[in-house]
């Protein structure tokens, strides 16, 4: 058996093996249990080892390098829409702004006379979307 991989989490090393066998390449993982009940042996250890035949080591290197993350975004329905525009990341919190001061302005007449905007930012790179449709309460 060839060690083509080395994880910190056995989690990690796990989904890699059942991507290598859901393709037919048996593999196994070395150190697991040790790492398992010891964690702060992980770097000492060399992680949790992936071990494939020495046969198939090239193939499983190419597997495991493949990204197949469009495939999982069209199954779930993300479009481009949901993506940030700068980086491509799906990591898109969604933001308000003018609330507060609306809100103090609410409770000073007993009515909202702010507008408020929505948009969205993205937490990898900072970008911010304005929102399509801008809600104002006047």
């Amino acid at each position: 058996m060839t060690t083509i991989a080395h994880y910190d989490y056995p989690h990690e090393a796990h989904i890699a093996r059942a991507k290598l066998e859901s393709e037919g390449i048996p593999a196994v993982l070395a150190d697991e249990q040790t790492i398992t009940m010891q964690w702060l042996y992980a770097q000492a250890l060399g992680g949790v080892k992936l071990q494939v035949p020495a046969s198939a080591a090239e193939t499983a290197l190419a597997l495991l390098a493949e990204d197949r993350s469009h495939a999982v975004d069209q199954e779930q329905g993300i479009t481009s829409d949901d993506l940030c525009p700068a980086c491509q990341s799906r990591h898109l919190s969604t933001h308000t702004k003018g609330k507060r001061v609306a809100f103090l302005v609410f409770l000073g007449l007993d009515f909202p006379l702010f507008p408020v905007s929505h948009y969205r930012q993205c937490d990898d790179c900072g970008h911010i979307i304005p929102s399509s449709t801008e809600n104002t309460a006047q």
